[in-house]
């Protein structure tokens, strides 16, 4: 199984990114989706998680700025980052549990004037 992220960048505060995660490898439905981030010199942290019925969780750091969305059928986990701040400046993780942890590589995200 292959986590592939996509979509970070550098934005200016109060903008908006979207980060997608496919999953690939020979498996049905991923049950659990979720995005991490990693900021300089912090824990990695959980920002959204997703299951297979799209009941979702959120930092409260993010409730209400952030969304996180996924595609069963494309096995592909989405996440719209709105209003962003400096704060959110972070490496972005893709992960995802199917019986084993997986991991996707890192997105930078920027958020920055």
């Amino acid at each position: 199984v292959q986590l592939q992220a996509s979509g970070g960048g550098l934005v200016q505060p109060g903008g908006s990114l979207r980060l997608s995660c496919a999953a690939s490898g020979s498996i049905f439905i991923m049950p659990t989706m979720a995005w991490y981030r990693q900021a300089p010199g912090k824990e990695r942290e959980l920002v959204a998680q997703i299951n297979s019925g799209y009941s979702t969780n959120y930092a409260d750091s993010v409730r209400g700025r952030f969304t996180i969305s996924r595609d069963n059928g494309k096995n592909t986990v989405y996440l719209q980052m709105n209003s962003l701040k400096p704060e959110d400046t972070a490496v972005y993780y893709c992960y995802g549990l199917y019986g084993h942890v997986y991991w996707g590589q890192g997105t930078q995200v920027t958020v920055s004037s």
